[in-house]
């Protein structure tokens, strides 16, 4: 079962620092909210309040219509994975998932938890390794593991607390996509907690960007990237190029190119404009006012350092199959494609 979850003016202060200054998020049911922020920024501490284990100074907890603020831990029905594994060593696989049905009470016998781990470890690929014990399994499938204890009581809402930090590049892209195929397959309710933005951008429905206890902004991936409501959501998700400019009549002026800005950029004077790399055309120029420092391949894009005559240095991204006459040394024409940008106050 979906249900809908309210956050409303959370507060929690410790001592002068404010975690959590006024947070509000409404999340649909069966939908994935990822909270993305820097270290301190209040994500954690607001899915540990959601789950119980963190209290409030002030707001309201509402989970399927009811007020939940003052429940105890155990009796929110809610499903946590964190990022370390915390399996039992002493356990199979099939005993860890079990473990949470058993400790619920819930009217299954020994036969019924071993049928409901199985039906788990199978949705999670690890049907096969049900009688290995947490040693035998690797960093990957032990939170596999963990992500199927959480799954197995049927929780109303699931909370993932960086559960991929712990693991190398490869094996967190892999767990990720999986993570959002299982949880796409039941619709269980998700807060998802990281401070890493491929991780974010690449599983939520929904992604909210927190500073110092404020959501600064919440939207879909794209819109938050092509978007940005504020000069730090712009600058904190993905890479900009800070570069002057001066804003008019709803237009910014920036390397010779007229460009829209994006509401609540700075009205009017000198601004910095905050582009995207890929925003860029870049071409070899004998004429050209940019010249290349450095070329990095990077797969299918190359990213390009160029400096201009007038004193800036930017960073493009190119395709690959663009970027051959491009190596250091060349000199090149920039211009900006006619994409809306955020602009800050100079």
């Amino acid at each position: 079962m979906s249900v809908p979850v309210q956050l409303v003016g959370l507060r929690r202060y410790f001592g002068p620092v404010k975690a959590l200054d006024g947070l509000s998020i409404d999340i649909a049911p069966g939908e994935l909210v990822a909270l993305l922020g820097p270290s301190g920024c209040g994500k954690t501490t607001a899915l540990r309040a959601l789950a119980g284990l963190q209290d409030l100074d002030s707001g309201q907890i509402i989970v399927n219509g009811e007020d939940i603020t003052y429940e105890r831990t155990s009796h929110r029905d809610m499903g946590m994975v964190f990022q370390a594994y915390s399996l039992f060593p002493h356990m199979t696989a099939r005993e860890n998932v079990g473990y949470g049905l058993k400790m619920r009470k819930r009217r299954h016998g020994g036969k019924e938890r071993n049928a409901r781990a199985n039906e788990i470890l199978e949705l999670v690929g690890l049907a096969s390794h049900a009688d290995h014990y947490p040693h035998q399994l690797s960093g990957g499938q032990q939170q596999r593991v963990a992500l199927a204890r959480a799954l197995a009581i049927e929780p109303m809402v699931l909370l993932l607390d960086e559960p991929l930090s712990a693991l190398d590049a490869k094996v967190r892209s892999q767990l990720r996509d999986e993570i959002r195929r299982i949880q796409l397959e039941v619709g269980t309710t998700t807060l998802f907690v990281t401070h890493d933005q491929e991780e974010a951008l690449g599983i939520a429905d929904r992604v909210g960007v927190m500073r110092a206890g404020v959501l600064e902004q919440i939207a879909a991936p794209a819109e938050l990237y092509d978007r940005p409501a504020t000069a730090f959501v712009a600058e904190f998700v993905g890479l900009t190029n800070p570069l002057p400019g001066v804003v008019a009549d709803g237009a910014l002026e920036v390397l010779g190119t007229s460009v829209p800005v994006l509401p609540g950029s700075v009205e009017s004077g000198p601004a910095l404009a905050l582009v995207r790399p890929e925003s860029f055309e870049i071409e070899p120029a004998d004429d050209g006012s940019g010249v290349v420092v450095t070329a990095s391949f990077l797969g299918s894009m190359c990213r390009v350092h160029v400096e201009m005559s007038s004193g800036e240095s930017l960073v493009a991204q190119v395709p690959s199959v663009d970027a051959s006459r491009l190596g250091p040394g060349a000199r090149v024409s920039v211009r900006l494609k006619p994409h809306a940008v955020f602009a800050k106050p100079a």
